[in-house]
């Protein structure tokens, strides 16, 4: 279960990066509030991938259902509740503005996930069917 894939800690990476860079540099109104959002479930997904060999689905759905969660503690005000407030930190990862838009955000991250890594299946098995003659 436990196993390191750099492919996927190298998108973690890059993700990771390109999120910092559109909350450091982006202020308008659909890039970093929804891209931003696409973009996360994608990096979680990324980086439970970079140290677990889990399947797809269920690594997919967890960090799908981990991001509802967190939307739905920013609905309860959870920073103000936990005191940290004051601490731009919390406020960046946790979050304190709830939307609805967001769980579609989510969900979509979540789409994208399982299409992508529908696709690289799809094409390693078509790889591995016309390399088959090698074999024999």
């Amino acid at each position: 279960m436990l196993h390191f894939s750099k492919n996927y800690f190298f998108l973690f990476v890059l993700l990771f990066i390109t999120e910092v860079l559109i909350a450091l540099y982006v202020h308008e109104q659909i890039i970093r509030p929804y891209v931003g959002d696409v973009l996360v479930v994608i990096l979680l997904y990324c980086f439970v991938k970079s140290f677990l060999d889990l399947p797809v689905t269920v690594t997919a759905v967890a960090v799908l259902l981990f991001s509802y969660l967190i939307e739905t503690l920013q609905y309860f005000n959870i920073v103000k509740l936990l005191g940290l407030e004051q601490l731009r930190l919390a406020n960046t990862i946790i979050g304190n503005y709830f939307t609805w838009i967001d769980f579609l955000a989510y969900t979509l991250g979540f789409l994208i996930v399982l299409g992508v890594e529908k696709v690289i299946s799809s094409k390693k098995a078509n790889h591995s069917k016309d390399n088959a003659w090698l074999f024999l």
